[in-house]
């Protein structure tokens, strides 16, 4: 059965929850690990997780799962030059890539056979507040999110020795803030969600030339929003045919259909959530999402309707105390 691992900012720990087969959701245990723990990564085979703490000492922790129970033992920690907000491993599982918010840095590190996270052994400086990283599809490339420097950015990627070079970047509109971003199933569309303008980003990917070309742009506000835009998150069904993106100050999920031949977004409406949902996920089926509040303190679990996508409450449980993080094993 599914596990799900929350990672709590404020209590430094890790909320491990069973998901049943009709995906309820049950405590099975919390992992200390200490200090501000924020993103999170599975290894490509399913058998570590790494977390992030992003106050002093700054590390990444390497965390076995148990084959048969899914909770953590710690394997160890890496120490960080930079607090990072975002991690990801590289398709192999061979390399952890970070960004760096506030030092304006990209890493790589490498990992061992056993799944621990070594010494960095690269830090390339980018302009500035990285936000995201994550391989591409095609496994030649890394693309990371600069939202201070309005970019994201196209780096070629060796995968033999995990290397990170420059290679070009896409500018985003001037103040609207490039932070998480995802490809499609098929590897050919990345959808950008930027974090000051509330507008997310559907960017046609050009494998062979490295480029990226805007497509279109939808808003994610909800209707009469008043205030500072804040979004966070966004995550497509695995099918592709659903995109949901997070907003903070309006504490609501965005709901859109993506044409299959165009890749272009429908907008189908706004649902309230958890307070302040900096972090989601899908589960492999693509029928639950589950959504925690930073403020609220717990994570909600929600039926996605198959054909029309659209979210029906089924569960509220508690977790740690900031939960920011989820993180979905099959």
């Amino acid at each position: 059965m599914p596990h799900v691992y929350v990672s709590n900012a404020d209590s430094g720990d890790i909320s491990v929850l069973h998901m049943g087969a009709d995906g309820s959701l049950r405590w099975q245990s919390t992992v200390p690990v200490g200090g501000n723990l924020m993103p999170m990564a599975v290894s490509p085979n399913q058998k570590v997780l790494y977390a992030v703490r992003r106050s002093e000492p700054m590390a990444v922790a390497s965390l076995a799962i148990d084959p048969v129970s899914r909770d953590l033992h710690l394997l160890g920690e890496a120490e960080l030059p930079a607090s990072m907000a975002y991690v990801s491993t590289d398709l192999t599982g061979r390399f952890l890539l970070a960004a760096s918010y506030p030092g304006h840095q990209l890493t790589v590190s490498p990992i061992a056979p056993d799944g621990t996270v070594g010494p960095v052994q690269q830090v390339l400086p980018t302009g500035p507040y990285d936000h995201a990283i994550l391989p591409s599809p095609c496994k030649r490339y890394v693309l990371a999110t600069a939202l201070g420097g309005g970019e994201l950015m196209v780096l070629h990627f060796n995968a033999d020795t995990g290397q990170l070079t420059p290679a070009q970047s896409w500018a985003a509109r001037a103040g609207a803030g490039p932070r998480h971003f995802r490809f499609d199933p098929q590897g050919r569309r990345v959808y950008l969600l930027h974090e000051l303008d509330g507008t997310v980003d559907v960017l046609a990917w050009d494998a062979d030339r490295a480029r990226l070309s805007l497509l279109q742009t939808m808003g994610i506000l909800p209707p009469g929003f008043t205030g500072k835009p804040w979004a966070a998150d966004l995550h497509l069904t695995p099918d592709g045919r659903h995109l949901y993106t997070s907003e903070r100050t309006s504490s609501t999920l965005a709901h859109f259909t993506v044409d299959a031949a165009t890749g272009c977004l429908t907008a189908q409406g706004h649902t309230p959530v958890e307070t302040q949902p900096r972090g989601f996920a899908i589960d492999p089926s693509g029928r639950h999402l589950l959504v925690v509040g930073q403020l609220s303190h717990h994570l909600s679990r929600w039926a996605i309707e198959p054909y029309t996508g659209q979210l029906h409450l089924q569960q509220r449980i508690p977790v740690g105390q900031g939960p920011n993080w989820v993180e979905i094993l099959a």
